[in-house]
């Protein structure tokens, strides 16, 4: 079904080690390829670099950042 989506490839050189080496432990424990996980880290990147200055300038509503990272990352609903 992906293989009908109109999806670029990507692909990364110059990439260290001990990146690389990390990415595919992340991937192992969590069941994942190490391109899946690779997706799914670039579009939280992107997507809090997109939101940072909307989170910085709101007000303060007393919510646990951390635990809403950590949701977001793992693609579960907060």
């Amino acid at each position: 079904m992906l293989a009908l989506c109109n999806m670029k490839t990507l692909y990364l050189r110059n990439v260290p080690e001990e990146l690389s080496e990390a990415l595919e432990e992340l991937a192992a424990k969590e069941s994942m390829s190490v391109n899946a996980l690779a997706v799914r880290e670039l579009t939280a990147a992107v997507a809090y670099r997109a939101n940072a200055d909307l989170v910085w300038e709101s007000p303060n509503l007393n919510v646990d950042l951390p635990v809403i990272v950590d949701a977001v990352r793992s693609g579960r609903d907060t």
